[in-house]
């Protein structure tokens, strides 16, 4: 009898095994497929999405043409004959119309205070009082005395009428009564200086004793000041020396206060200084305010020259060149270099005196952009 290889039980085994890996296997197909659709259906959204977003080739802007050159777009300005001052910018400084120190001349204890920091007092106004006591009790002695003298002057006088006494005697006591009351003077000027007052109207500074203390004649009690007035003092070169006249009227400003103030010129040095060639020149300001303090700095413009129908440009259309300065014109609209020779200068302007007419039209602005023949458009004009 022929063996058996291929038992029953053994082949239901086999093709279990079997099954098992081809459901394996189409499960497994059947998730990458899954996958696969996943990524197919992103792809095919992404599509959808960017082709939303898209602009259609018909909605698509047209290139503008291209707009035909009209010239260099410029600023000008069509110049006429007017008023042109030569000016020149100095520094100086504010002084105060009067400035002292209020000092003792005795050396003494302060018994009184009646100064106020800062404050404006009036000429005489008592501001410390020294001690005076023993001054007053020299006084009161000398005074008795001065009744006495006065009394034998009168006797001998009546004596020496009638010849009854020499003449001698009576010189004597009409001497001693006469030098006794130049004592009582000079101590009298000695009490004065205990009361020590306002020299002048003004305003007090910081204060520097207090009652209690002793001073000397060294010792700074106070400053005062007059403000009502002030002064300007600077310095002009020595080519303006001759031009600044005493009585004329100067511009300034200062850096605490944008208004312009005016100063009328007093006084100038008698020479020039040495050491910088300049001439030292003072104006004299009201301040009735008191805005104007001394100390502060002054930027004062100087009126040099003036000239009545003079051309002039802005500084910023010249165009320096080797042979001098040049303006770009505009004519027919284009620009044209002309030469031109200038003058005086003042803030931001420039006087042309040869190479300009009245009515020429200056161009201002895009200089670097233009060259003899280029054609212009002009944005503005004044």
């Amino acid at each position: 009898m022929t063996k058996n290889y291929f038992s029953i039980p053994k082949l239901q085994l086999n093709l279990s095994n079997y099954l098992n890996k081809s459901i394996y296997k189409m499960t497994h197909l059947k998730h990458r497929l899954f996958i696969d659709l996943q990524i197919l259906a992103g792809y095919v959204a992404l599509a959808a999405i960017i082709g939303a977003c898209s602009i259609k080739a018909g909605e698509l802007p047209s290139t503008p043409e291209k707009t035909a050159f009209a010239g260099v777009p410029v600023d000008g300005t069509i110049i006429h004959p007017g008023e042109l001052t030569d000016q020149l910018e100095v520094t100086g400084t504010i002084l105060a119309n009067q400035q002292v120190s209020i000092v003792s001349e005795l050396t003494r204890r302060v018994v009184k205070v009646n100064a106020k920091e800062g404050s404006k007092v009036k000429k005489g106004t008592l501001l410390f009082q020294l001690d005076q006591a023993d001054l007053l009790a020299q006084l009161e002695r000398l005074h008795q005395q001065e009744k006495l003298a006065l009394l034998n002057e009168k006797r001998l006088k009546d004596l020496i009428d009638h010849e009854a006494i020499a003449q001698q005697d009576y010189d004597e006591v009409s001497t001693n009564l006469k030098v006794l009351q130049a004592q009582i003077s000079e101590l009298q000027v000695t009490i004065d200086k205990t009361r020590i007052t306002a020299p002048f109207d003004g305003q007090l500074g910081m204060i520097n004793t207090h009652v209690g203390a002793i001073v000397s004649v060294n010792t700074v009690l106070t400053d005062i000041e007059d403000n009502s007035v002030v002064k300007i003092e600077f310095s002009v070169p020595e080519k303006y020396s001759n031009v600044i006249n005493v009585g004329s009227e100067q511009k300034f400003t200062t850096p605490s206060n944008e208004n312009e103030f005016k100063t009328k010129v007093i006084a100038k040095a008698a020479s020039l200084s040495t050491d910088t060639r300049t001439l030292l020149v003072r104006g004299l300001t009201a301040n009735p305010q008191g805005k104007l303090l001394p100390g502060q700095s002054a930027r004062i413009s100087l009126s040099l020259n003036t000239s009545a129908d003079a051309l002039a440009v802005s500084s910023q259309s010249l165009i320096p060149s080797s042979g001098g300065y040049a303006v770009f014109v505009s004519r027919n609209n284009k620009a044209e270099a002309v030469p031109v020779q200038i003058g005086q200068r003042s803030t931001g302007s420039v006087e042309i005196i040869k190479g300009l007419s009245p009515g020429d039209t200056v161009i201002t602005s895009n200089l670097l952009r233009l060259s003899p023949g280029a054609p212009v458009s002009f944005v503005t004009i004044k």
